[in-house]
């Protein structure tokens, strides 16, 4: 991963206590609101990738494990599967795996898949999509602890890119956004002059928008992991260990 994408250093206590996973952890401490109920339903439908592909690299089929992460859901969002959140380490990532573990720990009696919650979806899986994206894993030894990982630091990654993208398309900049990416993301196949005449910009224009646009995406990181750790004091560690992950 390039170095460009390495945590910038920034102080990010001011105004941290209003995170997604902060406001969840209030909530695990006896204080629930529909607005935890929220953050965590937004946590959730970023994040149930890795856990379907972690239920997946566990040898379940693609309906078992898409019943086991919807299950996995439910109980979380709506029977407070929040009570031991304290024993963990304060990021959702590990909070997220260790209830799937115990889930999957549990004799949960599968026949109930098909009246799971009561009828009552709480973050809607797209179990066809979920299957395709998982047979394009490459087939390697990872642990479906590894895999959870990576998909979670690539889910990551993905969301920040894509808001940036619509930051560029309210100001009507997405072609620009579209052919600069691939120099954010150190995969560039072209040099920065050839993006110029494909552009019509100068070089030396290109060099300063791959330059911002590097800097918003640092900044648009560090805001996304905020958003599941417990502390400022934790982004830079998660940062480092979500790009080793990679």
């Amino acid at each position: 991963m390039p170095e460009q994408l390495s945590p910038s250093g920034s102080s990010d206590a001011a105004g941290f206590a209003a995170t997604h996973w902060t406001i969840v952890l209030s909530a695990a401490r006896g204080s629930e609101t529909p607005r935890a109920a929220a953050a965590m339903a937004e946590l959730c439908r970023t994040y149930w990738y890795p856990l379907y592909a972690y239920v997946r690299r566990r040898n379940y089929d693609a309906h078992e494990a898409e019943d086991l992460t919807q299950e996995f859901f439910v109980r979380l969002i709506a029977k407070n599967y929040l009570a031991d959140v304290d024993r963990q380490k304060g990021k959702f990532r590990a909070f997220l795996l260790a209830a799937m573990k115990h889930l999957l720990a549990d004799e949960w009696d599968r026949s109930r898949a098909l009246k799971r919650g009561g009828g009552q979806v709480i973050v809607p899986l797209d179990g066809a999509d979920a299957d395709t994206r998982y047979s394009r894993e490459p087939a390697h030894d990872l642990t479906p602890e590894k895999l959870y990982e990576r998909q979670w630091a690539i889910a990551v990654l993905q969301k920040v890119l894509a808001r940036l993208r619509e930051e560029f398309l309210v100001e009507g900049k997405a072609a620009l956004f579209d052919r600069l990416e691939a120099f954010l993301l150190g995969e560039a196949a072209t040099t920065h002059a050839q993006a110029a005449a494909e552009l019509g910009l100068t070089e030396n224009a290109v060099k300063k928008a791959v330059h911002r646009l590097r800097r918003q995406f640092r900044q648009g990181l560090r805001e996304e992991i905020a958003h599941t750790v417990a502390s400022p004091e934790e982004i830079d560690e998660e940062i480092h260990y979500l790009l080793r992950c990679l």
